[in-house]
């Protein structure tokens, strides 16, 4: 590798004061074969720990090498063996393929045929890698875990907080909420507060050939971008026809399975009443796709389920009682909005202070500090809408 520049000894002490352990402690990076992984693991061992480069082998690498914008498969795996060669670390490649087929892609082909709009990323990191991989590194005798996702892990008066990258264009904390106390406790994250910009920057300057390697894309085991064919071939009843009704009753035409539609969807209806069309909700029991106004996508609050806490109160129930503000994301690629926690009818629930459109079952509810707007209180995934405007 050559000589490390100026900005990459910055990118250094920056990885070493995110780890916060003795030089030479050894800190398991989890690569890969993306840029953000890589140079993860290459500023940790320039940093002086003893590093052990790891990767997983989610699906059939051979069917997925072609892939383009992929990780944890073929074309991937081969670039992550590299860079450790390269790095002069010891490297090991873990098949997961079965582990991540239950506990990742049948959830998802489920959660679409149960009307829901899930978030496979989030459902990856919640299992395969902050749970299980989190014990091989353990029993490879580190002392950390560290990723090259985009957030933060501070300390607070109580232990370790999540916090959201300093570079808002690539925070991930949405996809992280589902990380516990006790992973945090665990996990570091060398790159949160670093721009993409520099992380390519520093991956130049240390002579890593990735250096211009695209970022991933989309969801990894979604060929093209269609994720019907996924769910087609896992669950086909998925796309037995039903029809499509409007909110007053009215039958507008047929569908060729729920599993094609989502809650906010326009496009693709292939109805019209005059008025611009939107999905409101999927009853995949009668096999029903409800279409209405825009405005009736507007709702008032949220229940939760599978919720992780992360806030200051010992319960999420105890942050309930006390109507606690929140900021709730309620999809990736929306601003977090004021809120307050509550409990309705025993349910964990989200207030919003104004009615909220877009809120889809399966997808997650993150839940921000309003006082400390990028810490991560914790979240779950939504249950259902309610209190349709």
């Amino acid at each position: 590798m050559n000589a490390p520049a100026l900005f990459a000894d910055h990118a250094v002490e920056a990885a070493r004061a995110a780890v916060g352990l003795p030089v030479g402690a050894r800190v398991v990076a989890a690569m890969s074969g993306g840029v953000d992984s890589t140079v993860t693991a290459a500023l940790l061992a320039r940093a002086g720990y003893d590093v052990i480069g790891v990767t997983l082998q989610l699906y059939d690498h051979g069917a997925a090498i072609q892939k383009k914008g992929a990780c944890c498969a073929g074309q991937d795996i081969h670039d992550a063996r590299s860079a450790a060669d390269a790095i002069g670390i010891p490297h090991y490649v873990l098949d997961y393929e079965s582990r991540f087929k239950e506990q990742v892609i049948e959830e998802f082909a489920d959660a679409y045929l149960r009307g829901e709009t899930p978030v496979p990323c989030i459902r990856c990191n919640q299992t395969v890698k902050f749970r299980d991989l989190l014990d091989v590194a353990r029993d490879l005798g580190a002392q950390a875990m560290a990723t090259g996702h985009y957030v933060r892990r501070e300390l607070g008066p109580a232990g370790p907080q999540l916090r959201r990258a300093a570079d808002p264009a690539r925070d991930q904390s949405y996809f992280l909420f589902a990380t516990t106390a006790q992973q945090l406790d665990y996990l570091r994250f060398p790159l949160g507060d670093l721009p993409k910009s520099e992380v390519r920057r520093a991956a130049a300057e240390l002579g890593l050939a990735i250096a211009e390697k695209p970022d991933s894309q989309d969801i990894c085991f979604v060929p093209e971008g269609r994720y019907t064919t996924v769910i087609d071939r896992l669950r086909p009843q998925g796309a037995e026809p039903g029809d499509i009704v409007h909110l007053d009753g009215r039958v507008l035409g047929r569908h060729a399975g729920v599993t094609r539609y989502t809650v906010g969807q326009r496009r693709g209806l292939n109805v019209a009443v005059g008025d611009p069309l939107f999905v409101v909700k999927i009853d995949a029991d009668s096999r029903q796709v409800i279409v209405g106004p825009r405005e009736a996508l507007l709702v008032t609050g949220c229940s939760l389920k599978e919720i992780n806490w992360l806030g200051d109160q010992a319960r999420v129930e105890d942050a309930c009682a006390l109507a606690l503000p929140v900021l709730a994301r309620v999809r990736s690629t929306a601003e977090p909005l004021p809120a307050r926690l509550d409990l309705t009818a025993g349910a964990v629930s989200v207030m919003f202070d104004d009615p909220e459109h877009g809120v889809s079952p399966g997808q997650a509810c993150v839940l921000y500090d309003p006082a400390t707007p990028d810490r991560v209180l914790g979240g779950g995934f939504i249950e259902k809408a309610f209190g349709v405007v």
